[in-house]
């Protein structure tokens, strides 16, 4: 076999003819943006539709500076030094053609952990117009239970102390907008790209929160000047594999030690507020609205939901793989009627989306057999996930009197999940959740109380004093603990519904 060409800059044109490569002049590149949180979906997302606006457009001052806060993220920056900030997106369609395309946005990768004051020096600088965020939702540092920012910290704590020597994202951000408004210029925009409801206001909330005990003068500027954009961000990314990093060098020739794979699906929904400049990413399909809120709840009551869905139901039933679950006309159906039934009621109006046909899309997207996202990362911390992405959907079907048998299943079959922790085959499930310890023994308590699991109110509030809800989750606890095959419980609900 011929020896794969490495990805770097010199080795460009040396690539095969079958991969779409950066046109413009990357020697020109300057660092627009500032982004922490170099992970896949950030890489198959922000850093794409930057990439596809420089492609169109030839605009160089656009380029994003990854950093990364913790010594973990020393292995991502040591290979992207190495490729010259390059990688390799590897895009799968469901009729298994594969895109594959060198992204080439990313102008330097920089670790705070080694010299935060560079960091800062960097996100501080008068080209920097966005620090875009991508941090998971751990990373905003709230409290759960309360909503309210989490002083308890010990980082948090070290940061307060130590303005130049930060760890959090809040105390880089906070040093970086001091200088901005030392040196003053206008702010810089604090983009959150991450998977939260109202994702930019829950980032100016934390941040003020933060530089109020700090810098309360600071607080009142950055309150006043700094724009925290709500958006809406979809594509799923899966984890890269070592096939896929194979795939590369056997099929293609080129050595990438750490592409991203992606669906071909994309989207990105804007508010249109920024403190400085910003790129016309609605060039290349982005979406800028004045209001992010009806995208927002649709895309969580529906897709997010729908991936705890099958993630739950399709754990405890022995499947390890979205596409496995759709692939099962009682698994798509089941989730079909969920949306139907459950989700859409309570959505509302979403200005210039026909919901059947995004239900369609999803349904398709899901059954992408070459995608293989994994049940284990759609299920990971599902204590943080589901009081946004299904709960919600109980509560209000419960006040305007739908249904709510669906979700109900999908709750107890997340019990059996945390309680035995294996599908019904026996088979070990791997289980990463931060109230992992707490949820596993509120559901080990539902043989002695069958309410146990509800009862964990940081989850699920009030619902366990809800009637009408325990009423059918005790019936259904009651039945999959007696019998634990969710996909004869999912065939008796369907079949009821005929």
């Amino acid at each position: 076999m011929k020896e794969p060409i490495r990805l770097n800059q010199r080795n460009l044109s040396r690539l095969p003819e079958s991969l779409t490569l950066p046109t413009y002049d990357r020697s020109t590149l300057t660092a627009g943006i500032v982004h922490i949180g170099v992970g896949g979906f950030h890489r198959s997302h922000e850093a794409y539709y930057t990439d596809e606006l420089m492609q169109q457009t030839g605009q160089t001052h656009w380029g994003i500076c990854g950093v990364g806060l913790r010594d973990a993220d020393r292995k991502i920056a040591d290979i992207l030094k190495r490729q010259d900030y390059l990688y390799t997106l590897i895009v799968k369609h469901p009729d298994g053609k594969i895109e594959n395309r060198v992204i080439g946005s990313l102008t330097d990768f920089m670790l705070g952990c080694d010299d935060p004051g560079a960091v800062i020096d960097k996100m501080a600088s008068e080209t920097t117009k966005i620090v875009s965020l991508t941090i998971t939702e751990g990373g905003y540092n709230f409290n759960p239970s309360t909503g309210q920012f989490d002083f308890k910290n010990p980082d948090v704590k070290h940061d307060l102390a130590n303005p130049l020597s930060p760890r959090t994202v809040f105390g880089y951000l906070t040093e970086a907008l001091r200088r901005r408004r030392a040196a003053g210029g206008p702010a810089f925009t604090v983009q959150s790209c991450d998977n939260i409801q109202h994702n930019g206001d829950m980032t100016r909330k934390m941040l003020l929160s933060f530089v109020g005990k700090q810098d309360p003068d600071l607080a009142d500027w950055i309150e006043q000047n700094v724009q925290f954009p709500n958006a809406m961000v979809d594509r799923i990314t899966p984890v890269t594999t070592p096939a896929d990093i194979e795939y590369l060098e056997h099929e293609i020739g080129i050595k990438d030690e750490w592409p991203v794979t992606c669906e071909p699906f994309c989207q990105w929904v804007i508010e249109d507020r920024f403190s400085d400049d910003r790129p016309e990413w609605e060039k290349v399909g982005a979406q800028f609205v004045p209001d992010v809120t009806p995208y927002e709840k649709m895309k969580i009551r529906l897709l997010n939901a729908g991936h705890s869905v099958l993630g739950l139901l399709g754990s405890v039933h022995g499947y390890g793989t979205i596409d496995e679950c759709v692939s099962d006309p009682l698994f798509a159906t089941y989730l079909r009627r969920f949306m139907d039934f459950e989700a859409t009621p309570v959505l509302g109006t979403v200005e210039g989306i026909d919901l059947d046909e995004y239900k369609d899309s999803l349904i398709d997207r899901f059954g992408n057999p070459n995608i293989k996202d994994n049940l284990a990362r759609i299920c990971l911390e599902s204590s943080s996930k589901l009081p946004k992405f299904l709960i919600p959907t109980i509560t209000e079907n419960l006040e305007q009197g739908g249904s709510i048998e669906y979700a109900t299943l999908v709750i107890v079959a997340w019990c059996y999940y945390s309680d035995k922790g294996v599908s019904k085959d026996g088979h070990k499930l791997e289980i990463t959740d931060e109230m992992k310890a707490e949820l596993h023994k509120a559901a080990a308590g539902t043989k002695q109380d069958s309410l146990s699991f509800l009862k964990l109110k940081p989850v699920f509030g009030d619902l366990a004093r809800n009637k009408i809800f325990t009423a059918e989750y005790e019936r259904v606890v009651k039945e999959l603990y007696e019998n634990p095959d969710v996909a004869q419980l999912m065939q008796a609900l369907l079949f009821g519904r005929e």
